[in-house]
């Protein structure tokens, strides 16, 4: 069973789907967070997986993206994404066919920062999966010049600009191809599209970004918060993964008192573009998720 949801945030409307298990009782729930300029979509693959493991499962989109509303439009506000996954749970814990004490939190690249940042907060989430999760930017980026990364700093402070001044923001492209200016350039850039969009031509995916977010991300460190964590902490990562790379995201699993770190070959997208490696990821998953639930 899918049915399309809504909840507020802060005054905003977030718009998302709740999957439930054919079990009428009270279930667990996940709540999946997709990444930096994600959209809900790319998580109904997650959802039904989960569903059909007994659980029930909560997508949404944040503020400015997708189906919900908030302006502008495409821009990665953490704040306000921490606040949307705070309301997209309590949303879940208000929900008659879930059980308020067996919600965990699940999030994808900058998502995996969010339920860490979430749960080091609120001390009933049952437990976190954080898959392929942002904690910092890498200090190089493969492939990038110094020019390349002066074009992107430059429209990351005139974008910062513009937001002071309420005018509407200057948006690049998220993914373009090497030298062109975009949050990720790379020779690789039509199949990451292709990727994003799961191959589609109407999608609720835009290549298109507001930078400033950037600029609140080179100060996002959920390595803290891990630290804090009082539930179970599963973390994924791709052992080839260039933007969240391995290097990075095991102090994740490290700090937390209870963190986990599985890896797994290949690389950020491999996680969107192999179903077979997804059916194994999915599966480590859903056995984390039963253990640290039982427990509750």
């Amino acid at each position: 069973m899918r049915s399309e949801v809504s909840f507020t945030a802060a005054g905003v409307r977030c718009a998302g789907y709740l999957y439930l298990p054919a079990d009428p009782g009270p279930a667990p729930c996940v709540v999946l967070c997709h990444g930096f300029s994600g959209t809900m979509d790319r998580l109904f693959d997650y959802a039904e997986r989960f569903a059909a493991a007994g659980f029930a499962a909560l997508v949404f989109d944040y503020r400015g993206f997708g189906e919900s509303d908030g302006e502008p439009r495409q821009l990665p506000d953490i704040d306000g994404q921490l606040v949307d996954v705070g309301a997209a749970v309590a949303f879940a814990r208000g929900h008659e066919r879930v059980d308020p004490d067996r919600v965990l939190l699940w999030g994808n690249s900058l998502g995996g920062a969010h339920a860490i940042t979430v749960a080091a907060g609120d001390p009933r989430i049952a437990a976190v999966v954080a898959q392929i999760p942002f904690n910092g930017f890498p200090k190089k980026v493969e492939g990038r010049s110094t020019g390349d990364t002066l074009r992107l700093l430059g429209a990351i402070i005139w974008d910062t600009i513009r937001g002071k001044l309420g005018l509407r923001p200057y948006y690049i492209p998220m993914v373009g191809n090497p030298g062109e200016l975009a949050v990720t350039a790379t020779p690789e850039a039509d199949r990451h599209i292709e990727t994003l969009t799961g191959g589609q031509t109407s999608t609720l995916w835009r290549n298109s970004v507001a930078p400033r977010g950037l600029l609140t991300m080179m100060r996002y460190r959920p390595a803290g918060p891990a630290a804090r964590l009082t539930c179970p902490l599963l973390v994924c990562v791709a052992a080839e993964d260039r933007e969240t790379p391995l290097e990075t995201t095991r102090e994740l699993a490290e700090r937390a008192p209870r963190g986990e770190l599985r890896s797994y070959p290949g690389t950020h997208f491999t996680f969107y573009t192999d179903p077979r490696f997804r059916d194994r990821v999915v599966a480590d998953q859903i056995d984390f998720y039963r253990r640290a639930s039982a427990r509750v």
